[in-house]
């Protein structure tokens, strides 16, 4: 089963997915699951599409109690029919909690752990008065961890045990994942006044 190009991916995601919030989410979890590919020697493009796609469903299908088309049921049934390798679809099942897969690979965990760390960060970068990621300091972002009104959908501690699992400290992965976005601020569209999502 080859390993669909970036290029693939990408192009399922601007089919299945019209609202930039959740593309942004995409290729936020997609800089930082690369980042971590080629600091641990795997390999970057299989990490990097399992990342852009593992949402590819939730706009269309966001109701994950839907046994038959909920998230990401849905995407899994895709990935299956158009051949995709079999990692990435173990991946992508095992990110959602409500499928009881077990997160057994290294990309398993990776995914889970970089997942929902991209959106706070990106909601850290949105308050500041540039609304530039790179102006972003790891303090800044733990401060907003300790504030649980603060993007209170998201679940820390959920995130501390998912970057436990991965076995790295937790202020180094933030600190890790925040350096990855940074990196590409202009291709999330972060680097300033909102523009969009740039053409990937």
């Amino acid at each position: 089963m080859p390993t669909p190009t970036r290029e693939q991916a990408w192009n399922q995601v601007c089919e299945w997915i019209s609202h930039e919030s959740l593309r942004r989410h995409c290729l936020a979890v997609e800089v930082a699951v690369r980042a971590y590919a080629r600091k641990w020697g795997q390999d970057e493009t299989l990490w990097g599409v399992t990342a852009l796609v593992h949402d590819l469903d939730f706009e269309k299908y966001p109701d994950m109690d839907n046994e038959s088309n909920g998230h990401p049921r849905t995407a899994l049934r895709q990935f299956e029919s158009w051949d995709w390798p079999p990692e990435l679809i173990h991946a992508v099942a095992a990110h959602a909690d409500q499928l009881h897969v077990p997160a057994e690979s290294l990309l398993d965990k990776t995914l889970r752990a970089c997942d929902e760390i991209t959106g706070l960060i990106i909601a850290t970068a949105y308050v500041r008065p540039s609304r530039d990621i790179r102006d972003v300091r790891l303090r800044s972002v733990k401060k907003k961890w300790k504030d649980k009104r603060f993007t209170a959908a998201i679940d820390r501690q959920e995130i501390a045990l998912n970057v436990a699992a991965l076995g790295v400290d937790l202020d180094e992965h933030i600190q890790f994942v925040l350096a990855a976005m940074q990196e590409a601020a202009p291709e999330l569209g972060l680097d300033g006044p909102p523009s969009g999502i740039h053409s990937q």
